[in-house]
């Protein structure tokens, strides 16, 4: 015979249960209820035995003690953090470190309870040293703005030339702490920047007027072609390009479809002795260097191709395709090419790059399937490390 309990009865066994459990639990409750915290740790699983006496702004952080239920806020020196409820339990919080900068550092947590008490913890929240990226133009004349990318350019701040020149930085205009504008100071000399907060300093990796390994210069004209695609000082006029370094080239026509147009360059004797500046160790270790020049569109590159030849013993005329667009509307950039990418694209063609003592073969071609209305200059063509040595 089955037997079929009273559902009942049931229910009043789950009910009993249910106070004994929390009787249980309210009885060992640690310290008598009062809230408490062990220890910080990571919150990846598999790290979970890593404590934390500090962390990095945005990290997520786990708060690991008793009697933490009753949180309602947390703050990190005098920053509240966001705190969803859904992640407070009794013995853990997960919690995200504020992401802004605190204007008074305490270094601690500060657990905000529902009955009106707190907790403090000793912690440190890590502020990032600034993180100097790149420059828009590396050739700024003194006097005039230099703009920086980077990270964590947290106020106040101070930006050194190479020299000991401090310039003059100006208010940012985005509050994400990413650009830096900056007046360049008169006597600033090549070399790389300086940038300092309260939270350490950073010098870049890249050179300000970055006059190193320079492989094709107008300074003056060499090679087979094109002279009358050089500017000098002296030529230009209102409108035009201004003159960072000397000459640049400027390619100012209208290139049809398949017209073949040599800018620059030529074998390594006609270029002379610029063309074995290229150097041995960006030869052998192209993962480690860029390829850099200065670019200005008064046009924009919006159509037809220009190929870069740069470092081979001979021509290529598939060698790199720096395709477009670009627009740097009428104001001089940086452009920064990783060299592993040129020279991949020259093994694409079943070419390889090796040591030449002479020197290399040089070449700017445009050449391509649409016309191009160009107005575009170019200076300074560079192989660079991309760190510091």
């Amino acid at each position: 015979m089955k037997f079929f309990p009273n559902r009942t009865l049931i229910l009043a066994a789950a009910f009993l249960l249910v106070a004994v459990f929390l009787s249980c639990e309210k009885d060992d409750l640690v310290d008598g209820g009062r809230p408490s915290i062990d220890y910080v740790r990571v919150t990846t699983p598999e790290l979970s035995d890593s404590l934390l006496v500090s962390a990095f702004q945005g990290s997520l952080i786990a708060i690991i003690g008793n009697n933490l239920g009753g949180t309602v806020e947390i703050w990190f020196n005098d920053l509240m953090a966001d705190l969803n409820p859904v992640y407070v339990t009794d013995q853990s919080i997960l919690v995200s470190v504020p992401s802004d900068v605190p204007t008074e550092v305490t270094n601690q947590i500060r657990l905000e309870f529902a009955d009106g008490n707190n907790l403090t913890y000793a912690f440190e929240v890590d502020i990032s040293e600034p993180e100097v990226n790149s420059m828009k133009s590396e050739y700024v004349f003194a006097g005039e703005v230099a703009t920086i990318y980077g990270n964590y350019f947290y106020e106040p701040i101070t930006v050194t030339f190479s020299g000991g020149l401090e310039g003059e930085v100006l208010p940012m205009t985005t509050a994400d702490g990413q650009t830096l504008r900056v007046v360049v100071p008169e006597g600033a000399q090549a070399g790389p920047i300086t940038v300092s907060t309260n939270f350490g300093t950073t010098e870049s990796d890249f050179w300000f007027r970055d006059d190193r390994n320079i492989i094709l210069s107008s300074d003056p004209f060499t090679g087979w072609w094109n002279v009358d695609y050089v500017v000098e000082p002296s030529e230009v006029g209102p409108g035009d390009p201004a003159s960072i370094s000397g000459n640049y080239i400027r390619v100012n026509k209208m290139i049809g479809a398949w017209e073949w147009t040599e800018v620059a360059g030529g074998a390594a004797d006609a270029v002379g002795e610029v063309s074995r500046n290229f150097p041995d160790d960006a030869i052998q270790n192209p993962r480690d260097y860029y390829l850099k020049f200065e670019v200005n569109t008064v046009k924009p590159y919006n159509n037809n191709i220009v190929r870069f030849n740069f470092g081979l013993p001979s021509e290529v005329n598939e060698a790199y395709f720096w395709q477009p667009p670009y627009d740097s509307q009428g104001e001089w950039e940086t452009v920064a090419i990783p060299l592993e990418q040129v020279f991949s694209a020259y093994s694409d063609q079943g070419v390889t790059p090796v040591v030449l003592d002479e020197g290399y073969w040089t070449r700017i071609l445009i050449f391509g399937g649409n016309a191009l209305d160009a107005d575009i200059s170019f200076d300074n063509f560079r192989v660079v490390p991309k760190t510091l040595d």
